[in-house]
C-alpha cells in the first residue's frame, strides 16, 4: 500500500483544530482510489483528508484470481505536535 500523508491545513492549525476524519473509499480493480465519501467529519480537515486518500494506492483485491473493486473504511488522524 502507498499512502500519502495529509497536508495539515494552515487555517486548521491556526485554529488548533485536530481530530479524526473517517472516510469510505472505493478501491478500483487497479488498486487506485476511485471514490471517497465522508463518514465522520471534522469540517476544517475533511478536504485535506480526501485529497490525501485519493492519492493512496492499494494492492488489488483478487476474487478467484480476478481484480475486483472493494469498499474500505479509512481513518485519517490529524494531531497537532
Amino acid at each position: 500500500m502507498t499512502d500519502v500523508p495529509p497536508v495539515y491545513p494552515p487555517v486548521a492549525q491556526a485554529a488548533r483544530v485536530q481530530g479524526v476524519v473517517i472516510l469510505e473509499a472505493v478501491i478500483g480493480p487497479d488498486g487506485r482510489v476511485t471514490d471517497v465519501s465522508i463518514l465522520r467529519s471534522v469540517p476544517l480537515l475533511d478536504d485535506a483528508a480526501i485529497e490525501a486518500v485519493r492519492q493512496w494506492e492499494y494492492t488489488p483485491t483478487l476474487l478467484n484470481g480476478v481484480p475486483v473493486p472493494v469498499i474500505m473504511t479509512v481513518t485519517v488522524n490529524f494531531q497537532l505536535r
